[in-house]
C-alpha cells in the first residue's frame, strides 16, 4: 500500500531509470509528446514501472497510460 507521495516518488524514479531528463518530467507531461519516449523507451519504462510497483499492466490498460498524470492516476487505483 503506497500514499499519493510514495507513488510520485517512485515514478519519478522509474523516469529517470528510464533515461527522461529531469525537466521534462511533470504531471501534464505526455510521454510521446513531451518526454519524445519511443516504442523501445515505453517498453523500458513499462518494465520498470511493473518492477517497482509490483504489478503487472494489463495490455487492455496500456493506451491509456500516455502521461504522468494518468500513470499517477492508475497508480493511485492499484497501489491504494
Amino acid at each position: 500500500m503506497m500514499n499519493d507521495k510514495m507513488i510520485r516518488i517512485n515514478l519519478y524514479k522509474v523516469l529517470r531509470k528510464t533515461g527522461v531528463p529531469r525537466d521534462r518530467i511533470a504531471e501534464d507531461a505526455s510521454y510521446e509528446n513531451d518526454m519524445l519516449m519511443d516504442d523501445i523507451d515505453m517498453t523500458c519504462f513499462l518494465f520498470y514501472l511493473e518492477t517497482k510497483f509490483n504489478l503487472a499492466i494489463e495490455n487492455e490498460v496500456l493506451p491509456r497510460i500516455n502521461s504522468v498524470q494518468s500513470t499517477i492516476s492508475y497508480l493511485q487505483q492499484r497501489c491504494a
